[in-house]
């Protein structure tokens, strides 16, 4: 989850609540999904929420939100614009790889030392996030001050600038960060962070350029130029977005200009020249969806009248119109900044949160039962207090995760689940089930982040991660979870097979097989249980120290060291023992 970090006193020239106390905007932070995780050193809220609400990844966006909830604020707002006196011209040699191209520039900002922070931070976080780490679309802000523009034509007014395509070994430039003029791909070779984002334009032909008459002063997605650095002394800014989809690098753009204005800048717009035609940008349309009176009050639990309604929509930053027919619909606006509404059920949240959960009573069903746990629960609840009780800590991590580390990193192919009695050559001593871990996996199609892209197909992977996140923590480190894992099978009706699965890691100097057999057999003894351990075979334990977890006569799991490669590849320098298997196995 997005962490944010916000100085309060910011929030309190922002909000126009000087008297707010540091508890009272907790309370306040709460109550629109902001959870408080701690303050850094310069005293600054560390505060983490939900990644669908990108428009709170700036202490403006946060404070925009506060300001809707304390009523100081009502309905959609959006910025007026001057008319462009830029225009990006978008050449035929730019990469087919990234054709896209926003912006629009920013006057009269006041740009003190923590406008400027909060600015970088919310370019960086849209990047790790929207972005999808520069991948799907990368941002630069620039001082328009130190940019010269060219002449469209004799008879046209106004500037360009040209977003192009390079040879790798094309014009040179003086990067951020650095003294020397360098071409793009001296850049990626010798530049931090030209090595850091190499792999983004490594393959492309022609490199992503941008360019003013002076000469090249944006190397996108990977880093801008020295000349046009932004600091506290800048006042007018340019603004370009470049990316592989238009919608994506609109809402970046629109949300970076939300938050600029927020501080005082007036919104100029740029005109974007396309073979096709030119566009102006940045893109403010403001968009409607619609949702009824009944579906708001049955999901919530209370009746509402239509005027509360409409102003709990206010309230939320939207405007609403009544459309009165056989049933009451709203008609709702939604700013430009809002990319997470995509259902009504959205608009039915915003309404929940404007008028304050707390605020809902809890009331049984209409039906005629009571709930209970699930009994899978209860199975789930006993096989932790064991595993509690054998000495590991308890974890809970994300159901989803990236091919890189579900596959890659633990030397796993995917499909390599197929049973090695299907498989041509296989061994007497491999697994008759195939490899744990290696199904189909459940892909997202548009992820947010590249970090999930799909569902686990195995809990490894993520202990895994827990202890490549804390080689800084004292030893020995055992850890177990009790989690979701999917893969594709087509035999299923929802084409995806899920279960629960129960893992556990030994971090130690002198883990072994034999350390996570025992674990794993008295964790069978609590549930009587009978196990059998045959040797097995798996890419991510070192083979003659693996064997298969067999409960019961049915083989569900596998035990074992983890392979060298897997700990190499993970920054661990101790040996780790692990298991899992199938928790339905101890039912």
């Amino acid at each position: 989850m997005p962490v944010v970090d916000v100085q309060p006193d910011e929030l309190r020239r922002l909000t126009g609540h000087e008297d707010k106390s540091d508890e009272e905007f907790k309370d306040d932070l709460f109550a629109l999904g902001l959870e408080f995780e701690g303050v850094t050193d310069d005293g600054a809220f560390q505060l983490e929420f939900g990644p669908d609400r990108l428009d709170r990844l700036s202490v403006e966006g946060v404070a925009r939100s506060l300001r809707y909830q304390y009523g100081d604020a009502r309905g959609v707002s959006v910025p007026n614009t001057n008319d462009p006196d830029w225009t990006f011209v978008v050449d035929d040699d730019v990469p087919d790889e990234r054709p896209y191209v926003t912006g629009a520039v920013v006057r009269g900002v006041d740009l003190d030392d923590a406008a400027l922070d909060s600015l970088i931070q919310l370019q960086e976080k849209l990047h790790a996030t929207m972005g999808r780490k520069r991948a799907k679309g990368a941002i630069g802000i620039h001082d328009l001050t130190m940019l010269k523009g060219d002449v469209l034509s004799e008879n046209a007014s106004g500037n360009s600038i040209t977003y192009t395509g390079i040879e790798p070994d094309g014009d040179t430039f003086v990067a951020l960060d650095s003294n020397d003029e360098l071409t793009p791909a001296e850049v990626l070779e010798q530049h931090d962070t030209g090595r850091k984002y190499a792999d983004l334009v490594s393959e492309y032909d022609r490199y992503p350029a941008i360019y003013d008459e002076i000469g090249l002063f944006s190397f996108p997605p990977v880093i801008n130029g020295r000349r046009t650095e932004v600091s506290t002394d800048s006042r007018d800014l340019l603004v370009e977005l470049t990316g592989t989809d238009q919608w994506t690098i609109d809402r970046m753009c629109n949300i970076i200009c939300y938050a600029l204005a927020a501080r005082g800048a007036t919104i100029e717009e740029v005109e974007v020249q396309y073979e096709t035609g030119t566009v102006a940008k940045p893109d403010f349309e403001v968009e409607t969806k619609h949702v009824s009176h009944d579906r708001i009050e049955t999901v919530l639990g209370v009746e509402l009248e239509m005027d509360e309604v409409i102003d709990l929509f206010e309230r939320s930053g939207l405007d609403a119109n009544a459309e009165l027919a056989e049933e009451t619909v709203y008609e709702v606006s939604i700013p430009p900044y809002r990319v997470d509404v995509l259902h009504p059920l959205d608009l039915v949240d915003d309404v929940g949160r404007a008028y304050g959960f707390n605020e809902l009573e809890p009331r049984y069903p209409d039906v005629g039962t009571v709930g209970q746990r699930h009994e899978r629960s209860r199975l789930e609840d006993a096989v932790r207090t064991s595993l509690v009780g054998l000495g590991f800590e308890d974890l809970l991590n994300f159901h989803m995760i990236s091919e890189e580390e579900n596959y890659e990193r633990m030397d796993v192919e995917v499909g390599s689940d197929v049973p090695a009695s299907e498989a041509s050559g296989s061994s007497p001593e491999q697994r008759s089930g195939g490899v744990l871990g290696g199904g189909e996996p459940a892909s997202i199609t548009e992820p947010y982040s590249e970090d999930y892209t799909m569902l686990r197909t195995w809990v490894l992977p993520s202990l895994t991660m827990v202890l490549e996140n804390n080689t800084h923590r004292a030893y020995p480190q055992d850890l177990a979870e009790i989690g979701h894992v999917a893969h594709r099978d087509d035999d299923e009706n929802t084409r995806v097979a899920e279960a629960r699965h129960v893992a556990a890691v030994l971090a130690r100097h002198d883990a072994t097989y034999e350390d996570a057999k025992a674990r794993l057999a008295a964790l069978c003894r609590d549930f009587d249980a009978e196990l059998e351990t045959p040797v097995t075979e798996h890419p991510s334990f070192i083979d003659g120290r693996t064997a298969a977890v067999v409960i019961d006569g049915e083989e569900v799991g596998v035990v074992g060291e983890l392979h060298p490669k897997v700990i190499v590849d993970h920054d661990l320098e101790l040996p780790v023992a692990a298991f899992e298997f199938d928790l339905s196995a101890l039912a």
